[in-house]
């Protein structure tokens, strides 16, 4: 094989609002983490739930997309590679984060406010219509 190749797909939910930042050449960049979930047996009856997070960053065009579409709590499908990032903590110790660089977001549930409009709309009673 030629060369290597690297693809991470998550399916989660968003931990938290997208933090959008802009390079100082203007390049948008948002940052946000992904919640994976999984259940598991412990011993012979008992289900165990545990959460893996994931943070994820995207960069140009989708950045501003996942920023203006995501948000606390959304139900999300994100596709992209990881990216190992070291850096020295302020107690010199070396620190490394594995990131996943996004190359497609995909929501995977409807947006809050749609539903409120949807809701509002089945509320409507046939008596309260003018006609």
């Amino acid at each position: 094989m030629a060369g290597s190749y690297c693809k991470v797909i998550l399916v989660g939910n968003l931990g938290g609002d997208p933090e959008l930042r802009y390079t100082p050449d203007g390049r948008p960049v948002v940052s946000f983490n992904v919640a994976v979930n999984r259940r598991r047996r412990q011993g012979d009856e008992a289900w165990v739930d545990e959460t893996d997070w994931f943070r994820v960053t995207a960069w140009g065009k989708l950045a501003e997309t996942c920023n203006q579409y995501l948000s606390k709590g959304r139900k999300v499908l994100i596709e992209g590679r990881l990216q190992t990032r070291t850096f020295q903590g302020s107690d010199g110790q070396t620190r490394k984060f594995i990131d996943v660089i996004a190359s497609q977001m995909v929501l995977l549930d409807r947006a809050p406010a749609a539903e409120a409009a949807v809701e509002e709309e089945e509320a409507i009673e046939a008596e309260d219509l003018p006609f």
